[in-house]
């Protein structure tokens, strides 16, 4: 049972109505977001007409902006956002529909006046933006959109796409669109493709262009910058249509010797009871080499041979694309259609392949998937010289695995990470490197016997002799041991 004091909506209540204002009060004071958000909630409570009114002045107030968003800012931006754009969807459109549709457009239309003033590498603030497209599709629905006008707005917002923002808009709005709105959108974009192109006059080409002989010129940039977003749009429509040959005629023909190309038109040819033609798409793609083949590209093979009845090629198949990848969805799969009894042998021969896989990183990263924890301290254990130290991003989680039943494997995993930092001198991960050589001191304790490897105290006196004057890592050692 909760505490009364704990911080609960239930507990929050019994201090009464008066008392919560005057809290409210006091912890807004000072903070222009929580006095906003106050401001708001208090119009919402009058009518939709008043928050609407306020809303429209912050979205106002966000556009006119030109502070720089460093790393230190973007979670209040987006804070902010995402409450602007829950009042718009959430609350508006519940009373006035067409005013939330307003509203929505507008808050679009943030995003290249954010963009262009932040830095956006975690992809946090676009996320807001993707969500409104959603919200575009369902205000649509509930204002009864006309399709041709939405057609319209669409087209607009897709033209000046430049970060993305509006990627996933044809999909969400689809349903509002309905099919005169598809149709009317797809005329928009094909006309737009066959719009006449500025050319520069060749005193101009000097300033234009990036070269004297040939280059690339800004009108040609936007010609295929226009070109693409045109195609991508229409891929988007024929796919909310069902139409496949749409679809098709939108890919250049240069890309659809792509495998990942080659997939996504095989997946849909699929889809639309045509395996036949699924499996000479794929097959007229030319496979160079095993690192080239996109997982999409064999997982469709796969479901194109059994579509075609030829069960015993796609098994093959499955087997042949575990060989190449050591994917544990094609063994999965495998395995699932053999016959009972059949599995463990099948079991067995994949993991004793995976002990030989040439990639020693990618069969260590498939016995933790399967999970198969005993086969990967056997793999650490036989191949320990194999291991880049740096691939830390793998090797550390999967010492973090090890370490309760496989203690000896994954103190070889931390020494091949110690090994790396401190031989290449990586003084920013001496931290790192310090915490895993005390945690091999403290698992040796658990390791009955080391064999022909150097016991901890032998490893940790190695690494004195080699990197003794590596102070900063020494230091962090003795504190962590301390």
């Amino acid at each position: 049972m909760a505490s009364k004091t704990t911080l609960n909506a239930k507990n929050l209540e019994a201090l009464g109505a008066e008392r919560l204002a005057e809290l409210l009060i006091e912890i807004s004071a000072g903070s222009a977001a929580h006095k906003r958000r106050l401001r708001q909630e208090l119009a919402g409570s009058q009518s939709t007409t008043d928050l609407a009114r306020e809303v429209r002045k912050r979205l106002s107030s966000i556009q006119r902006a030109r502070t720089f968003i460093n790393w230190r800012k973007v979670k209040a931006i987006k804070v902010d956002l995402e409450t602007q754009r829950s009042l718009i969807a959430n609350t508006i459109t519940l009373g006035n529909p067409t005013e939330a549709m307003e509203l929505i457009w507008q808050f679009l239309g943030l995003a290249d006046s954010i963009f262009e003033r932040s830095d956006d590498g975690s992809g946090t603030l676009i996320e807001s933006f993707h969500k409104a497209c959603a919200d575009v599709g369902r205000i649509a629905k509930s204002a009864s959109a006309n399709g041709p006008d939405l057609a319209g707005k669409v087209f607009g917002a897709l033209k000046n796409n430049g970060y993305g923002q509006y990627d996933h808009l044809i999909k969400e709005t689809s349903p509002a669109l309905g099919e005169t709105g598809l149709k009317h959108l797809a005329e928009l974009f094909k006309n737009w493709m066959q719009e006449p192109e500025h050319k520069p006059a060749d005193r101009d080409r000097a300033v234009m262009g990036w070269s004297t002989n040939g280059a690339v010129y800004e009108d040609e940039i936007y010609a295929d910058r226009r070109d693409i977003t045109a195609r991508v749009a229409l891929r988007d429509i024929a796919d909310a249509q069902d139409d496949v040959d749409a679809y098709i005629a939108q890919q250049p023909e240069n890309a659809r010797q792509s495998p990942r190309v080659a997939a996504e038109i095989a997946a849909r040819l699929l889809s639309a009871d045509r395996a036949d033609e699924a499996l000479t798409t794929l097959d007229q793609v030319e496979i160079k080499g095993r690192l080239e083949v996109p997982f999409e590209w064999q997982q469709v093979r796969v479901d194109a041979l059994e579509a075609l009845g030829r069960a015993e090629e796609a098994q093959n198949y499955r087997w042949q694309c575990f060989e190449q990848t050591l994917n544990e969805a094609f063994l999965r799969s495998f395995i699932k259609r053999l016959p009972d009894f059949d599995d463990i042998e099948a079991e067995e021969k994949a993991f004793a392949f995976a002990h030989t896989f040439p990639d020693v990183h990618n069969a260590l990263a498939f016995f933790v998937r399967w999970p198969a924890l005993g086969e990967a301290a056997k793999l650490v254990v036989k191949r320990r010289k194999e291991f880049d130290g740096d691939y830390y991003q793998l090797l550390s989680p999967v010492a973090d695995e090890l370490q309760g039943m496989h203690p000896l494997a994954a103190t070889l995993i931390l020494r091949s990470m110690i090994d790396f930092t401190l031989g290449s001198a990586r003084s920013g991960r001496y931290k790192h490197a310090a915490r895993h050589l005390v945690e091999c001191g403290s698992l040796s304790t658990q390791i009955d016997s080391f064999g022909e490897l150097p016991s901890h105290e032998d490893y940790a006196a190695q690494l004195r002799r080699a990197h003794g004057k590596k102070h900063g890592f020494w230091t962090r050692v003795h504190q962590l041991s301390g």
